[in-house]
């Protein structure tokens, strides 16, 4: 029988497809709890599903990300330049949307609700300068952005937030951190101590799935069910790609998890086997289907579209777009997303990448390094206008953190 390792080509598949199409159904998903369609709840959550759709969806960034992120450690040069391209990846598209969901979204919505925008820059409780400070490390100190969207569904069912996606983003990159710790230590290497720091992870998960013992007593971190709702799929990544030439690849065997993980979605078991046969699943998928492996060639659009999908529909409720039907809605916000997400890609995260393998010429001649000068682009574009809007963000971002804690130490 083949092998994943055989079978999986990091230049030909259709993993760039199937981040997009899990970016709709966390979209699709939220349009429940924000907009009061589906119910008012995330699709799933009507037959009593243990997770939603967009829960489902979140499982597979979780794996893919472990899958892919331990193979990256692994074949990095060093750790430092491991985590730079973590950093070029992560944080520039979000600090886009925070200072697009800041100070073109919420002062929308103020002025859609007051009629005019006076007073939104001044407030004093949960302002936008304070929005920007206190999230943009990725550990949320704020949802809500000076009162805006008190009238939208999901304000009114108790989520206050602009944008309730983000919340993973803090534990992905924590997991990226644990990533780095193993390679660090040589435990990605050797597999067998990696592959048993992975396994513990899963045991803790299947023991909180089966409700056995007070793990939340037990360890402090884990009184949060989402985090090994979090960790477990990412942890099952890294072991697939510890043994990536020990994994069988077989159209039966994908097929056939692809169904064991729509039963446990709609009947139960998600946590203890569904989570993990949707895992093979997706990365036999991901692997088989050649015929999307260009979907992202010019853009890869997923990451976007994740992290603006949230505040682009509270937006659209906002203006009460959802009055207009539920088909109506959808195409508004995937229209809408869309395009920013394009823009995003184009002017902040395609830029920031081609940084990843810059090796500055002053950083280069202390370490005794050869320079590498930012990937050039096959546009006719020169790189100083190219990096310009990155270049803005980043200033623009570091000055509203300045703002906000000077806010908060007045």
């Amino acid at each position: 029988m083949t092998s994943l390792a055989v079978a999986f080509d990091t230049r030909n598949n259709s993993i760039g497809f199937l981040r997009w199409l899990m970016a709709f159904m966390v979209i699709f998903s939220h349009a429940g709890p924000v907009a009061g369609l589906f119910g008012g709840v995330d699709i799933g959550a009507q037959w009593g599903a243990e997770t939603s759709l967009g829960g489902v969806a979140v499982t597979g960034f979780f794996f893919l990300s472990g899958m892919l992120i331990t193979r990256s450690m692994m074949n990095s040069s060093s750790p430092v330049r491991f985590l730079w391209h973590r950093l070029v990846r992560i944080f520039p598209a979000w600090f886009l949307v925070l200072v697009i969901t800041a100070f073109v979204f919420a002062p929308l919505a103020w002025w859609h609700e007051r009629g005019t925008v006076r007073g939104f820059f001044s407030v004093a409780t949960d302002s936008p300068w304070d929005y920007v400070a206190r999230n943009f490390t990725l550990i949320l100190g704020q949802w809500s952005i000076a009162g805006t969207g008190s009238g939208v569904h999901a304000v009114l069912e108790g989520y206050n937030t602009w944008n309730g996606s983000a919340w993973t983003l803090m534990w992905e990159f924590g997991c990226y951190l644990g990533v780095l710790a193993l390679g660090v230590v040589g435990a990605l290497a050797g597999r067998i101590v990696g592959a048993a720091f992975a396994v513990l992870i899963l045991a803790l998960s299947m023991l909180q799935a089966l409700h056995v013992g007070d793990l939340a007593s037990t360890f402090q971190l884990l009184g949060n069910p989402q985090v090994l709702q979090l960790a477990a799929p990412f942890a099952f990544g890294t072991l697939v790609q510890l043994f990536i030439d020990k994994v069988p690849f077989d159209d039966r065997l994908g097929i056939g998890m692809l169904v064991l993980a729509a039963l446990c979605w709609w009947r139960g078991g998600w946590f203890v086997v569904g989570q993990y046969a949707f895992a093979y699943g997706l990365i036999w998928f991901g692997s088989r289907v050649k015929v999307l492996a260009n979907w992202d060639r010019r853009a890869d659009l997923s990451y976007g579209i994740y992290i603006a999908g949230w505040p682009v529909m509270f937006l659209a409720a906002v203006f009460g777009v959802e009055k207009w039907g539920t088909v109506a809605y959808l195409a508004v916000v995937i229209v809408v997303v869309h395009l920013y997400a394009l823009a995003s890609y184009m002017l902040i995260e395609k830029p920031a990448l081609d940084l990843k393998h810059w090796m500055p010429r002053g950083v280069a001649v202390l370490g005794g390094w050869k320079p590498v000068p930012p990937k050039a682009s096959s546009s006719r574009v020169p790189s100083w206008l190219r990096m310009t809007p990155l270049v803005l963000l980043l200033l623009v971002t570091g000055a509203l953190v300045v703002v906000g804690a000077l806010r908060g130490a007045i």
